[in-house]
């Protein structure tokens, strides 16, 4: 989430809202045309703004585990006085590691910060490299567990590759986690919240872009095929399709922000985070459930 997203977030949770009223940005004639959409609505749950506001995951390991959320209120107490100050969308690897992301005002590192499966945590710094944006919005996994796939804010043409932490045995919490290669993106993508992996070589991915002139939709919810599963010695490529634009509705006006995103492989749902403009951010922000048609 934007700085001036999470301030509104907090503003409103303390009651002193006031109602954005800037109108919908016009979309650009020549932006590239939408692809055909193949996911369908069937549902929706209420986000709450202190827990759900920011990202989500399901949990395969162990079997029968609850759903996991992000919001300004799961911060521990602890990690935030540190200077951590902004969880984004987090993941879940197949093997029982859960990973969320962190970022610091004004800061030179990101920090994941990993539970075992034992349950015990552990946080992995990486030092930001010359010209890697300081924001820290998602983590995905990749199927096999080795690498993990994190992506910057802003106008972007690239998502970062890590070893995942805690499950790469190249890891470690006492170094430096590094980038270890790339995925080079074949069309610009605009404020990513969050990615999960469908297959090993494809991405579903939530936009917060309030533009449109990419894709000539705001808000759109992303493909991201790739040429082969992400490593750590190469780069790959990725093929981006704009699918469809997020849901907008609420019972207040404004700015929407898309926030993170969930493929559940058990089931083939697909959930996205929406948090709604002004006070409504409190009543009727939404977590969104998909299906493949």
């Amino acid at each position: 989430m934007r700085m001036l997203a999470r301030q509104r977030c907090h503003t409103a949770l303390a009651g002193l809202v006031t109602l954005a009223t800037a109108a919908v940005l016009s979309v650009s004639a020549t932006a590239p045309a939408v692809a055909a959409d193949t996911w369908t609505e069937v549902g929706s749950d209420r986000a709450d703004p202190l827990s759900e506001s920011q990202g989500l995951t399901s949990v395969e390991v162990p079997a029968g585990s609850p759903n996991r959320y992000t919001g300004v209120g799961t911060i521990p107490i602890d990690v935030y006085s540190r200077g951590w100050n902004h969880v984004g969308d987090p993941d879940a690897s197949y093997n029982g590691y859960y990973i969320e992301p962190y970022q610091a005002d004004g800061g030179t590192a990101k920090m994941f910060r990993v539970q075992a499966p034992g349950g015990a945590w552990s946080e992995y710094v990486h030092t930001l490299n010359s010209g890697e944006a300081l924001n820290n919005s998602w983590v995905t996994i990749s199927p096999s567990g080795s690498w993990m796939v994190n992506g910057e804010y802003g106008t972007m043409s690239r998502f970062l590759v890590f070893p995942t932490p805690g499950v790469n045995p190249s890891t470690s919490p006492s170094a430096n986690l590094p980038q270890a290669s790339a995925i080079t993106l074949d069309h610009a993508v605009r404020d990513v919240q969050g990615c999960d992996f469908v297959t090993a070589t494809q991405l579903l991915c939530s936009s917060d872009d309030p533009a449109g002139t990419l894709f000539g939709i705001t808000k759109p919810l992303l493909q991201i095929d790739l040429s082969a599963e992400p490593n750590g010695t190469s780069n790959v490529t990725g093929h981006v399709t704009a699918l469809r634009q997020l849901p907008l509705r609420s019972g207040c006006t404004g700015t929407f922000e898309a926030e993170g995103i969930d493929y559940d492989r058990r089931t083939g749902t697909l959930r996205v985070i929406v948090v709604s403009p002004g006070s409504c951010v409190l009543t009727d922000s939404m977590t969104y459930k998909f299906t493949k048609s």
